[in-house]
This record gives C-alpha cells, structure tokens and sequence, in this order.
C-alpha cells in the first residue's frame, strides 16, 4: 500500500496522541478516515485539525466508541460502512489504549481487567468487525499498534506493570499469528504490528480522564512531572505516525518507533535470561532513556 490516495482508512484512538497525527497525516495523503475515540469533543477537534490540511475531496469521519466494547464496535463498523458509502476498507489501525493498574497482584480485578481490554480486547473487537470489509479489498492491511513493552514487561525496578504488558504482548503475539493465517485464508490482507518506545502523548492524562483509579497513585499525584518525563525521553506524536506510515507503505510486518524501542528489543534478544534483572536495566535500558532524553533536550 504505497499510496493512499482514495483508500479507507479506519483509525482507532483517533483522539489525540499517535492516532491523532495518524488521522491528520491519512487525510493529508488523500486517504479517506474514519476514527473512534471515547471522547467525542477531542475526536471532533482531531476531525476538525485533519480537515485543515486534508486532500481536495478527503471525508474524515468520527464515532464514540469504548473499544474494549463489542457492541459499540460493531455500531462504529456499521457507522462506518454507512457514512463512506462503502463495503470495504483498505486499512486499519488499532490504535486505541490506556495505561495503569500495573499489579496483578494487589490491583483490584476490575481495574487490572480494564485496562486489559481496552489494549487487548480493542485490537481483537476491531480485527473481528472490520475483517470482511478489509477482505472486500483489493490490497489491505492491519496494522496492530503494541509497544515496547510487548517484548519488555518492565518500566522499571519496583514498579510493577502487568495488565499493559500482558496485552502488549497478546497484541504483538495475535499480529505475528494473524500473518500466516492471513496468507492461507485472505491472501489481499496483511498484518503489521507496531512496537513505539516512549512518545510525547498525553496517555497518562487521558486515562485518568477514563476512570483514574486504573493509573498508580504515584503516577496520578505527580501526573505532569509523569507526562513531562515521557514527553522528554520520547518522540513527538507525528514523529511516530511519520515512522509508521511509511512502514505501512514499505510492507513492513514489524515496525518498531524511536531508537529506545529499537535499543531495548536488541538488549533483550541479546541476553534474554537477564532481562528482569536489576543489572540488566542498570546497564542495558536506564542509559538507553537517559540517552533518548539528552538527544530530546539537545535538538
């Protein structure tokens, strides 16, 4: 899919953050889009900021929807196929999460399986029903956005953070299995699965927006300290879509963002036995941040 003029783009987390700049880049390069977000005002800015710059002809199309729920997923599908006039899509982007309720060991349970759902249950909802339209294609894709911490389950010593591992990791695992099922059962469609590091988004903010129990005490007290940090080690959100998109026009099954995520997944495959050891984030991951944070600040 190298070009986007006139394709049909569904993006969810459309709101802000990476799914924002995905939305306003799509439009941008004649793709028409359709986003989903639980926040219906920051989903009509995003549609507003995208038509701004948006290709002669570009429709850019919204819905409120909870990812983590079938129901609203299929309504936003049907939404969807209504207002583009349409049977099929071309892309879809599974954008859509949340962060928090790192233990599941002292977490309660609904908290913990919040936050599972909406990173993991969104991208399975979404692949579930939108696949016969994306199969209705000539040339698909899907494009299952994971995170370095799907191949790293840490964020640090002492800090545990299970519920977003775990379904990064189901995220990554479902996109690499969806690869040969995809080539025997719907050979037009194919599957990338994305790895970003640390980006400039607003994830913290916005989950506590969601229901803020989900987000550590420690994280929700000093939440602009928290937001600032991660906005210094990472790259800016249209850095990141830049980086995915042209990975989506490359055919890339595997496309990881920024040079911590790139660090960090060659650490591990290197001494994979030492991977949650002190050490190993001492000399292997705390001077790749430090150093992401530095470049940050220097340019």
């Amino acid at each position: 899919m190298k070009d986007f003029t006139n394709k049909i783009a569904v993006v969810t987390g459309g709101a802000s953050g990476i799914g924002r700049s995905l939305v306003r880049q799509l439009a941008e390069a004649g793709c028409h889009v359709a986003m989903c977000d639980v926040s219906e005002e920051r989903i009509t800015e995003s549609r507003d900021l995208a038509m701004q710059t948006a290709a002669l002809g570009v429709k850019v199309t919204t819905f409120k929807a909870d990812v983590s729920k079938r129901k609203q997923v299929e309504a936003f599908r049907d939404h969807v196929l209504q207002k583009h006039e349409t049977d099929h899509i071309h892309l879809l982007i599974n954008n859509a999460g949340m962060t928090g309720s790192g233990s599941f060991v002292k977490d309660p349970e609904d908290e913990w399986q919040r936050v599972f759902d909406v990173c993991w249950g969104g991208v399975y909802n979404n692949t579930r029903a939108f696949l016969p339209a994306l199969k209705k294609a000539p040339v698909a894709r899907i494009v299952n956005v994971s995170s370095a911490n799907g191949f790293f389950a840490s964020v640090g010593p002492g800090m545990p953070h299970t519920s977003y591992s775990a379904a990064k990791f189901a995220v990554k695992g479902f996109t690499e299995a969806l690869i040969e099922d995809l080539r025997v059962n719907a050979p037009n469609v194919q599957a990338s699965v994305v790895m970003p590091g640390h980006v400039g988004t607003r994830i913290l903010e916005h989950s506590v927006e969601s229901g803020g129990r989900h987000v550590p005490e420690k994280m929700r007290k000093n939440l602009k300290q928290f937001t600032d940090l991660f906005a210094a080690m990472g790259l800016r959100p249209e850095q990141a879509a830049e980086i995915i998109l042209s990975g989506v026009r490359e055919g890339k099954w595997r496309i990881l963002v920024g040079a911590d995520a790139e660090a960090m997944d060659r650490a591990v495959r290197e001494t994979p036995e030492l991977a949650y050891t002190k050490e190993f984030w001492k000399e292997r991951i705390a001077p790749v941040l430090s150093g992401a944070a530095g470049l940050k600040r220097s340019q």
